[in-house]
């Protein structure tokens, strides 16, 4: 597990350029979870799942107090962690603005297959619309459906 304190201060990175380079670099596209429930091949299921990134964190968040957000790879099926085929990075938006990003390298999951987890701290000032990217060395980059996080006094 990763832990990181990204404060709102940091410089910014915007979505539009980083994914867009990576896609027409890569020739790739943004891959999204599909509700595996309702899909037969079980190959399949696997695939969609241990692909896709959950953010897991409260709906609420109390302004210029550190929050927690977990990002999770798969919800129920491990990915493989082989020299060729593992998770590169996970990354944390609040809209078009990147807040926080974990990198891994082959074996840092101890090349077994497992449900790679990263604990994000941030300290939110505003209303939140958190997605998870995530990036898999073989079969490309995958995004989080949107978790809107109200934040008060």
């Amino acid at each position: 597990m990763v832990l990181l304190i990204i404060f709102q201060n940091t410089k910014p990175k915007y979505l539009s350029q980083q994914i867009i380079k990576l896609i027409k670099t890569q020739k790739m596209k943004i891959n999204r979870y599909e509700d595996i429930s309702q899909i037969e091949r079980e190959a399949k299921r696997d695939f969609i799942d241990r692909h896709s990134a959950f953010i897991h964190c409260e709906s609420q968040a109390t302004k210029s107090e550190k929050f927690k957000v977990k990002v999770k790879i798969g919800n129920e099926y491990k990915h493989p962690d082989d020299f060729d085929h593992y998770i590169s990075w996970v990354q944390l938006w609040d809209g078009e603005r990147m807040l926080a990003e974990a990198s891994f390298l082959a074996g840092t999951q101890g090349g077994a297959p497992s449900q790679v987890e990263v604990d994000f701290y941030v300290v939110p000032t505003k209303t939140m619309k958190l997605l998870a990217h995530v990036y898999c060395t073989k079969h490309g980059l995958w995004q989080s459906e949107e978790k809107i996080v109200e934040v008060g006094e």
